[in-house]
């Protein structure tokens, strides 16, 4: 008796650019430190999860963008959305602005 090969498991999708990559990561969609600790998450890859918090703050996070559709609407977003839709790209290099 053959015992057929387990088909591998998708690939996961960030729930923000909406691509299949190898990794996601879990975004509290109101920050931990705004009170979300328990809140909902989503998953999101590394480029987008790190540009989401390079680009808007923990109190713009909890206030204006709490979904992912508010995330997908966000004005500081548009121009990477359009690029990283586009992009084959895993991992990104951008460092957290102070503030």
């Amino acid at each position: 008796m053959h015992l057929a090969a387990a088909a591998p498991p998708p690939e996961p999708t960030c729930q923000l650019c909406e691509r299949q990559v190898q990794h996601v990561s879990r975004h509290h969609l109101v920050p931990r430190e705004e009170g979300g600790r328990y809140g909902p998450t989503v998953d999101l890859c590394q480029p987008c999860h790190s540009t989401v918090h390079l680009l808007l703050t923990n109190k713009e996070l909890a206030r204006q963008y709490h979904s992912v559709e508010a995330l997908r609407s966000a004005g500081e977003l548009q121009k990477y959305l359009h690029w990283i839709k586009r992009s084959r790209v895993e991992r990104i290099s951008n460092r957290r602005r102070r503030r």
